[in-house]
């Protein structure tokens, strides 16, 4: 009896240890559990945080877009066919503190820099596409192509010669025309892009942004950043006016390169445009020196512009928001928004 007594007793402990072995399991493995449902609560709310967050930075670079365009009104309000730098819109950066977080914005001249889509010429635009926008050409081939080359080396870019300068030229000469023709020796078409270790084909048509240059025949990081200050993109236009009262003193290689001109008559047109700039594009080339220059060389400046490019970071709480638009100025002063790109340039 008293052996049978002992049996139970041992088998009722085992089984309580098991028990409680089995006990102690299921709650580790309901903490475990609980743990792992409150990390993933946690997580979804900071993404839901964020993407609030975001989206309220996304709508304040949506508010300052709006600004801008009243900014724009407001600084051609009697005077529709000047635009210079002594206008409201050309104060710079700006910021403007809101709740919880900032607005920084800076409107610019699209027309104060050279258009590299100016390159496209009309004949290889179809009649769907084809722009109001003016092309000078000249017996000696496209006044574009022949500023854009002198550009490149007026801003003394290492080891850039006049040769390496034309092989640039025509690479993206051809990189925007329809045709699939090789442009001199220097050209580039599908040939040249399909062979390459991971192979593509040229666009043949406009640049949507600087960026694209990276993928261009003969153009490499160094070249283009030295060409940023310089050059600028306009989207599906070939348009080729720049404005000689919105390029920066510090920009004067580019009225050199556009007019052939030298350098010191370059900065004398532009401190002779004052506060106001011109108010008459004939002023400009008063000069004896300007004298030799022909109809199509003076028709590439203008002093009004229509195309602007407004640069906008916000930041709400912990989230960052860039946004860059560019704005179209109508005959009516109805100012749309013909581009956007979202981020760091």
């Amino acid at each position: 009896m008293r052996r049978n007594i002992k049996r139970d007793v041992k088998r009722y402990s085992c089984h309580k240890g098991v028990a409680l072995i089995t006990v102690m399991l299921v709650v580790a493995l309901a903490a475990i559990l609980a743990t792992q449902m409150t990390a993933r609560l946690q997580l979804q709310l900071q993404r839901t945080a964020n993407i609030e967050e975001n989206q309220q930075a996304y709508w304040f670079a949506m508010g300052a877009e709006a600004f801008a365009k009243r900014i724009l009104i407001m600084s051609f309000d009697g005077e529709d066919n000047v635009t210079h730098l002594g206008q409201f819109w050309a104060q710079g950066e700006n910021s403007y503190p809101v709740d919880y977080g900032n607005i920084t914005g800076e409107i610019t001249d699209l027309q104060s820099c050279f258009n590299l889509n100016a390159l496209r010429s009309t004949q290889s635009t179809s009649p769907t596409t084809a722009t109001t926008a003016t092309t000078a050409t000249t017996g000696s081939g496209n006044l574009a192509v022949e500023a854009l080359e002198r550009l490149i080396l007026a801003i003394n870019i290492d080891n850039i010669s006049e040769f390496e300068a034309k092989d640039m030229v025509d690479a993206l000469t051809d990189w925007l025309d329809a045709d699939d023709l090789v442009t001199n020796n220097g050209g580039a078409e599908d040939s040249e892009y399909s062979s390459k270790e991971y192979p593509y084909l040229p666009a043949n048509n406009y640049l949507g942004s600087l960026n694209e240059l990276r993928v261009v025949e003969h153009f490499t990081l160094n070249v283009i950043d030295k060409l940023k200050p310089y050059v600028c993109v306009i989207p599906n236009t070939n348009l080729h006016n720049i404005n000689v009262n919105t390029i920066k003193a510090e920009h004067v290689e580019l009225l050199t390169a556009v007019l052939d001109i030298t350098q010191s008559v370059a900065e004398e047109i532009i401190s002779g445009r004052g506060d106001e700039g011109y108010q008459d594009i004939s002023d400009v080339f008063v000069s004896s020196e300007l004298s030799q220059l022909t109809d199509e060389q003076k028709e590439q400046l203008v002093i009004d512009s229509e195309y602007f490019t407004l640069k906008t970071k916000t930041t709400f709480n912990n989230s960052y928001f860039f946004l860059s638009s560019i704005m179209k100025i109508e005959n009516n002063n109805q100012i749309n928004i013909i581009s956007r790109t979202i981020g760091r340039d």
